[in-house]
C-alpha cells in the first residue's frame, strides 16, 4: 500500500486529555465548568479485557497505554508501526494487520503514546521517547535513516520529555524544561526551526523564551499552546490550518489570530481545533469538520466557535471528521459520515452529533482512515468507523457505525 505521507490525504488524524465522571449532558447554556489543564496521562479504573489510560488513533492503526504502563497496538502493520517485532501476523484483505491488540515489545513502561501516519512514538515513565515504524524521512528521530523499525528505538539525545506527538512524517515533543523539539520531514516548515531541511534528530523549535504546555502535529503543520495559554502554529498553511488569518506557510511559530487563551489544541491534515481555558471549542482551516455549521467550501483562516456552546474537556481533529468530549464526559463527532461518526447513521454532520450508546468518555482520538477511538471512564477502549485494516481492534475488519469495544489481546 502506498504511504499517505507524501500528499495531503482526504482522510484524518489524533488526541487525548482529561475528563470527568458520568453526568447528564447539560443544555448548551448549562453550568458546565472549564476543563482542567491538558494532560496526556489520565487516571482510569481497571476493567478487562484491557484497562487503558489513553488511546491514540493514527492513519490506519491505533495504540494505547494500559494501566500497568505497557503499550498495545492494533490495525495496519506493514511498516512496523505496531511495535510487536514484525510487519503483521494476519491479513486484512491483502494487507498485513492485527485485528486485536498486540503488545509493543521491549519491556518499556509508557506514560502515553501517539500514533502517526505510519509510525508511533511514546514517552516512557522515565521521561524518554521511543519510536517505531516507518523511518524513511527520519521520523523515528534516531539519527539514522532506515526503512522501518518493528520495535521501539530511542530518540537521539539525552533529553527528558513530558510529551510527544507523531504526525505525517514528523514528530514534535516538549522537554521537562518546556522547550519544544521536532524531527523528521520539514518540506513545509513543520519542524518550526526556520528552515526547510528535514532532520533525523530533534531540533529546537524557534521562539526564544517560549515555554510550551502542549503540542500537536497534523499532516504537515504543527501547533502548540504556551504556558500562558497562547496558541502558535507553523508549517503548511495553504488551507488556513495555522489560523493566523493568511494562507502563507510559516517555518517558525506564528500566533493564532483572535487573542484567545487555550488549554488544548489538536491538528489534522487540513484544519485545527482547540479548547479555550473557558472550555469553548474553536476550529479553523478547511473541510466539513469545523463544526460551526459550514460545509467547508470556504476556508476559515481564523478560529470559529464550534456550534452549540458546549463546554469541552478536549477535542481531536481529522481531515474530514472531528470529535470532542465535554466536561460531562459526553462524546460528540462531526464532519463527513459514511457510517463513520459513531452516531449510528450516515448523515453528514456540520455541527456536533452525540455518539451512540450512552457511553461516558475521557477522551476521543480521530484516526486517519475514517475511524476514531476513545477511552471511557471505566478504562474500556471503544472504536468506530472504517475497519479495513483491523484498526478498530474488535477482532474483525467490519465497519462499525457505533462505538464497539476493543477486543482482548490476540492470544
Amino acid at each position: 500500500m502506498r504511504s499517505p505521507s507524501r500528499s495531503i490525504p482526504t482522510l484524518l488524524l489524533s488526541a487525548v486529555a482529561a475528563g470527568l465522571g458520568c453526568r447528564e449532558e447539560p443544555s448548551p447554556t448549562g453550568p458546565e465548568s472549564a476543563p482542567a489543564p491538558y494532560s496526556a496521562a489520565v487516571v482510569a479504573a481497571v476493567v478487562s479485557p484491557l484497562s487503558l489510560l489513553q488511546v491514540s488513533a493514527g492513519q490506519q492503526h491505533a495504540c494505547g497505554v494500559a494501566t500497568d504502563g505497557r503499550a498495545w497496538c492494533w490495525g495496519y502493520a506493514g511498516n512496523g508501526q505496531l511495535g510487536n517485532g514484525n510487519t503483521g501476523t494476519e491479513l486484512c484483505g491483502n494487507s498485513p494487520c492485527s485485528k486485536r491488540p498486540v503488545a509493543v515489545l521491549g519491556g518499556l513502561r509508557f506514560r502515553h503514546v501517539s500514533a502517526g501516519w505510519d509510525f508511533t512514538c511514546g514517552v516512557t515513565t522515565d521521561d524518554r521517547i521511543y519510536c517505531w515504524g516507518q523511518n524513511d524521512l527520519g521520523q523515528l528521530g534516531t539519527a539514522t535513516l532506515s526503512r522501518i523499525s518493528t520495535t521501539p528505538v530511542a530518540v537521539a539525545g539525552n533529553r527528558r520529555y513530558r510529551q510527544v506527538r507523531a504526525g505525517g512524517s514528523s514528530a514534535c515533543a516538549i522537554t521537562m524544561a518546556r522547550t519544544a523539539f521536532c524531527w523528521g520531514a520539514n518540506n513545509r516548515g513543520q519542524l518550526g526551526n526556520g528552515t526547510g531541511s528535514g532532520s533525523q534528530v530533534p531540533v529546537r523549535v524557534s521562539g526564544g523564551a517560549l515555554l510550551w504546555a502542549q503540542l500537536t502535529i497534523g499532516f504537515e503543520h504543527a501547533c502548540g499552546v504556551t504556558t500562558d495559554g497562547r496558541a502558535r502554529c507553523w508549517g503548511v498553511n495553504i488551507l488556513g490550518e495555522l489560523g493566523d488569518g493568511s494562507t502563507s506557510d510559516r517555518a517558525t511559530p506564528t500566533a493564532v489570530a483572535g487573542g484567545l487563551r487555550f488549554a488544548q489544541i489538536e491538528g489534522g491534515p487540513a484544519h485545527t481545533c482547540a479548547v479555550t481555558t473557558a472550555g469553548r471549542g474553536y476550529c479553523w482551516g478547511s473541510g466539513m469538520a469545523l463544526g460551526d455549521g459550514s460545509t467547508g467550501e470556504v476556508a476559515h483562516l481564523t478560529p470559529n466557535p464550534i456550534a452549540g456552546n458546549r463546554v469541552f474537556a478536549n477535542v481531536s481533529s481529522g481531515a474530514n471528521q472531528s470529535c470532542g468530549v465535554t466536561v460531562s464526559a459526553r462524546g460528540f463527532c462531526w464532519g463527513l459520515n459514511a457510517g463513520t461518526l459513531g452516531d449510528g447513521g450516515t448523515a453528514n454532520r456540520v455541527t456536533p452529533a452525540l455518539l451512540a450508546g450512552g457511553l461516558s468518555f475521557i477522551a476521543v482520538s480521530v484516526g486517519g482512515a475514517e475511524f476514531s477511538c476513545g477511552v471511557a471512564t471505566d478504562a474500556r477502549a471503544w472504536c468506530w468507523g472504517q475497519n479495513l485494516f483491523g484498526n478498530l481492534g474488535d477482532g474483525t475488519d467490519i465497519l462499525r457505525s457505533v462505538p464497539t469495544p476493543v477486543a482482548a489481546p490476540a492470544p
